[in-house]
This record gives C-alpha cells, sequence and structure tokens, in this order.
C-alpha cells in the first residue's frame, strides 16, 4: 500500500464526522426570533407614539399573567403597571379637564372624569391603537384567548400609560393620554350618568323604593371572571345582565 493509499482511513470509533451546520440553525432561529420581537416592539412603539429607552417595561405591559412561567412572579405582569397607569390617566386627565372647562364646578368635572378613565374608554383607546393582538397570553384555547384579551384591553392601556411614565416621566404620559383623550374629553361618548344611577332615578320619579342588586352567579377562571348580577323592583320581573365586572354588568 502507498503513502497516498495509506492517507484515506475512515474514522476510528472514538473519533465523529464533523457536522458543519448543527449548531448553526439554533443560532440563526434565535436571531431570527430576537429581530421579529424588536420588529414587533417597534411597531407596537409607532402606534403608541413612544420609543422606550427601557424595552423590558414595554414587554411587561403587554405581558398577562396566565404568560408566567411561575405564578409567584406575578410582578412580572402588567398588573403592577396598570395600578401605576390608572392614577396617573387620573391625574393627566383631571389637569385637562381643569384646564378645558374654567366654568365647571366640581360635580360636573368629577362626572366627567369618572367617564373617561372607566375600563370601557380605556379599552377604546387601546382599540384605536390597534393593541388587541400585541397582548402576550398563556396556553389557552382560541375562544378563551379571544375573550380574555377583550376583557383585559382597558388594562392594557392603563399599563401602558403606567410604563411610558416610568421611561419617560410625566410629559411623555402626558402627551400619549392628550393625543387619545382630548377628542373624547370634548365629545364624551357615554352618558355622563352611570346606569345604576339612571336607573334609581327612574325609580324614584315612579315612587318606587330603591332597586336591589344581587349577584346570581359567577363563572369562569380567576383571570376572566364573567359576573351575572340581577336588579329587583317591587311589581317588575327581575332583570339580568352578564360582564366581566360586576360593574360591567349592571350596565348591560
Amino acid at each position: 500500500m502507498n503513502d497516498e493509499a495509506q492517507d484515506i482511513r475512515t474514522p476510528s470509533s472514538g473519533e465523529s464526522s464533523p457536522q458543519p451546520d448543527a449548531g448553526r440553525e439554533p443560532v440563526a432561529k434565535k436571531k431570527r426570533t430576537k429581530v421579529s420581537a424588536k420588529a414587533a416592539a417597534a411597531a407596537i412603539e409607532s402606534r403608541i407614539g413612544h420609543k422606550f429607552a427601557d424595552p423590558a417595561l414595554l414587554t411587561t405591559a403587554f405581558t398577562h399573567v396566565s404568560a408566567l412561567k411561575s405564578a409567584r412572579k406575578r410582578g412580572d405582569s402588567y398588573q403592577r403597571l396598570e395600578f401605576l397607569g390608572d392614577h396617573v390617566l387620573g391625574l393627566i386627565v383631571s389637569d385637562m379637564l381643569y384646564r378645558a372647562f374654567p366654568n365647571a364646578d366640581e360635580g360636573e368635572l368629577s362626572k366627567r372624569l369618572a367617564d373617561l378613565v372607566r375600563k370601557e374608554s380605556c379599552a377604546d383607546v387601546a382599540k384605536s391603537l390597534g393593541l388587541l393582538d400585541d397582548i402576550k397570553l398563556g396556553a389557552v384555547g382560541a375562544g378563551a384567548g379571544a375573550r380574555l384579551r377583550k376583557s383585559v384591553l382597558g388594562d392594557i392601556c392603563e399599563a401602558v400609560i403606567g410604563a411610558i411614565f416610568l421611561d419617560g416621566g410625566y410629559g411623555a404620559a402626558a402627551q400619549f393620554v392628550e393625543r387619545n383623550w382630548t377628542e373624547r374629553m370634548r365629545k364624551p361618548r357615554r352618558p355622563l350618568r352611570d346606569p345604576k344611577t339612571v336607573l334609581q332615578e327612574w325609580a324614584q320619579g315612579k315612587g318606587l323604593p330603591t332597586p336591589v342588586y344581587r349577584e346570581v352567579e359567577r363563572t369562569g377562571p380567576h383571570h376572566d371572571p364573567q359576573f351575572r348580577v340581577a336588579v329587583d323592583l317591587p311589581g317588575l320581573d327581575p332583570a339580568e345582565g352578564v360582564g366581566g365586572s360586576k360593574r360591567a354588568a349592571l350596565s348591560r
């Protein structure tokens, strides 16, 4: 056997054939996922009109508790940001109302404020910004996921406000709120009186006692409950409503 033939050999049992692309595919997949996540975040920032210095705040604002790996780390969901955003929104809208309606008394300002900061108004803003599909949920069915996204839309909007406040300060949060609430402030879409007040005034006008409300049933998981509430008045059949909260059920 000549030298050339001796150079042609097969790998021994302790050797393995080289796999040039074995480790490249997972790395490439991670890079593609990272780029895709950045593009998605940039699209959200464009819609809400704020670029985050701390992108983690934006991610947290859209993370539902069901998407967490551990239920103990609820602080990694939108809930804390929602709490902050709720109060920041109230302050900013109160300031807007105070300046926009110089002749309004405290009672009128309070009613306008209640209408503008209610969950339904926040959900309308979130819908107008196309935030519905950006909410990060855990493993839920398609139907349950769609219902859950709609039920937390108002919360997500408040969480976004909280995130903007932490990232850019009061000025940045105020710009976001003014862009999305000024038209609503000048042309309220909902009656300033809530349905419960309207019904009570109607009952009094008919000489009836104050309506009695009772919770008939609560269904669904803890994070997405559905309430069935009934209202009773003497001489009238009970009326019922269903909603994601007792207040929402009363307005149905």
